[in-house]
């Protein structure tokens, strides 16, 4: 019997320990927002203006850190969701633009050919207008190739492409 006296002696022990009000909360509030470390000096001021024990005072801190670290990672937490999010939003929209260009590039390139064709048939040459340049391989990064350079191009219809890209252009 001596052994669940001596135990329940123990819980009432643990019990006794008081609530802080209010006021002694808002005084320990303002400690932690000045420090969120406790010198011993410090914890024994707090204890004697609070009128606790100083292992009180030493466990609110411990627990206040607690609390200050978990609401600071959800603050970063959040913080880097919103910046994830916005990231997506951003590569989701720039793959609706390369999609879009890729579809002016496509029928641009369909017009070309269509010149071609026209040209060939009206004027007999058999060189065609060059049209590589609408068709540069978009599908590799930044890989494109151009056959531009031909020795059959020259400035005038260099500049005639260059007002049916940006005819083109304009047309969406």
């Amino acid at each position: 019997m001596d052994f669940f006296q001596t135990s329940s002696n123990n819980n009432r022990i643990h019990h006794n320990k008081k609530r802080l009000t209010q006021d002694q909360v808002k005084l320990l509030e303002r400690s932690f927002s000045s420090n969120n470390k406790l010198e011993p000096e410090r914890k024994l001021l707090l204890a004697k203006q609070l009128g606790i024990p100083a292992r009180q005072v030493s466990v609110w801190y411990q627990n206040k850190r607690a609390r200050w670290k978990t609401q600071s990672l959800e603050v970063g937490y959040n913080a880097l969701q919103m910046k994830l999010d916005t990231a997506l939003a951003e590569k989701r929209r720039l793959e609706k633009d390369v999609e879009r260009l890729k579809g002016e590039l496509n029928r641009a390139h369909e017009l070309c050919m269509a010149l071609n064709n026209q040209r060939q048939v009206s004027s007999g040459d058999n060189h065609p207008v060059v049209c590589s340049v609408f068709s540069s391989s978009c599908d590799q990064e930044g890989a494109a190739s151009s056959s531009l350079l031909g020795d059959h191009v020259v400035d005038r219809e260099i500049k005639e492409y260059e007002d049916l890209y940006a005819c083109l252009i304009g047309m969406q």
